[in-house]
């Protein structure tokens, strides 16, 4: 038996060389299509190309790029797992095209959407008339109008493109922002979407005026809602550190969870002793959780030494115990999270409310709170601002920088 595993691993290799050159590398132009009957598309765009034979994926929406290593070819199916997020594409490849399913295991309903990309096609949005002086270039004032009456306040960013048709942006709302979007102005039309892995969002608009904008924005197959948008550079949400706050002055912070090695660690732990510490109430499959661990990252390795310590507290899709622990460890390992990360076995802002009762509220994932050495709460910051926010991302890099500093050295 041990003289065939050599055989074995070498037809395997072979096999799945001779199924990979059936792949195209180069770039395509990927839709879900979230409504047959309108043929209402979600565009975005993905390169193939190959590493040692194995072929790999590069996402793009503006100047997100995200790489999906997670593939496997069987003939001519093929089965990409994306990274971080407990999503899937299983499809077929047809010529130049691949056509299949995107499945989103996060949802109890409306599970799949279907799913098309095609072999070198480099666009996103059809651009069908030339730019004039119309322009989105500037700040928004958007409401999002959802069922009932009810509505939520956001601020859209745009920029076009070295003055094209060609736009990028996102929106910011008081629990975090729509990540990294891209489109066109066709004329008076504004197209944006963006796929994360997680988000799957296609925002249409119609421009009127100059400064109004009016149109639609799909979550998935499984949602949608008219927003409205006026031109307004002074634009202003509320501040996200007076969202959540302490019901009571100089509240210590304390927490005990299970680790991922089902280890329990508390606030009272000694490594945790006399540290200033970030405490994160996260979860794996956020995408704005996942643009601030990045970022805690930086500060975690630029920190650590002095005296500072982060703990991110898991908030997953599910309660049970075991996939909880899958899925935090699949993110800590591709992220290569140097700092704690705890499972609450909890799900939802209902349950993390429920987990700090010394909070008005929890309203929002990642909601970040900063201790001082005696682990007093000195700030609790909602939502978080990403890259794709530009000048917001940076100011609160710089207010965080200052108040870290401040707090380890503080007498």
């Amino acid at each position: 038996m041990h003289k065939l595993i050599p055989f074995i691993i070498l037809f395997w290799s072979f096999t799945m060389q001779l199924q990979a050159k059936k792949l195209k590398a180069g770039p395509y132009r990927a839709v879900l299509i979230l409504d047959e009957v309108s043929a209402k598309e979600l565009p975005f765009n993905f390169e193939l190309y190959f590493e040692n034979k194995k072929p790999i994926i590069t996402i793009r929406n503006g100047e997100e790029k995200i790489r999906v290593d997670e593939i496997q070819v069987n003939k001519d199916s093929l089965f990409i797992r994306m990274p971080v997020f407990d999503t899937e594409f299983r499809c077929k490849v047809k010529g130049n095209m691949w056509e299949g399913l995107w499945i989103n295991h996060y949802r109890k309903t409306n599970t799949t959407i279907p799913f098309k990309a095609y072999f070198n096609q480099s666009h996103r949005f059809e651009v069908t008339e030339v730019q004039t002086s119309t322009s989105v270039e500037g700040k928004w004032e958007v409401t999002f109008k959802g069922t009932g009456g009810s509505e939520t306040r956001a601020i859209g960013v745009f920029h076009h493109i070295e003055q094209s048709a060609f736009v990028s942006g996102t929106f910011l709302t008081e629990t975090g922002d729509y990540r990294f979007l891209d489109g066109v102005l066709n004329g008076n039309r504004l197209q944006l979407s963006c796929f994360d892995g997680s988000h799957a969002f296609l925002f249409e608009a119609t421009l009127s005026n100059k400064d109004t904008l009016d149109g639609v924005f799909f979550s998935g197959s499984h949602w949608k809602e008219r927003w409205v948008g006026f031109k307004n550079d002074s634009a202003k949400l509320r501040h996200p550190e007076e969202i959540t706050f302490t019901k009571k002055k100089d509240s210590v912070l304390y927490f005990k969870y299970k680790d991922t090695d089902g280890k329990w660690v508390s606030s009272n732990d000694s490594f945790l002793k006399n540290k200033v510490i970030i405490v994160q109430l996260m979860g794996s499959w956020c995408p704005n959780c996942m643009d601030e661990s990045r970022y805690l990252k930086q500060v975690y390795e630029k920190h650590n030494a002095s005296g500072l310590e982060i703990v991110a507290l898991a908030f997953e899709k599910t309660s049970d115990a075991e996939k909880s622990k899958a899925q935090v460890l699949r993110m800590k390992s591709r992220l290569q999270l140097p700092y704690t990360v705890l499972l609450t076995e909890k799900t939802g802002k209902d349950k993390a409310s429920e987990a700090f009762p010394f909070l008005n509220e929890v309203s929002a994932f990642p909601t970040t709170l900063f201790l001082d050495r005696s682990h007093h709460i000195v700030k609790i910051h909602t939502g978080f601002n990403g890259p794709a926010t530009g000048a917001a991302h940076d100011e609160f890099v710089k207010q965080t920088e200052l108040l870290i500093e401040r707090l380890l050295h503080a007498p």
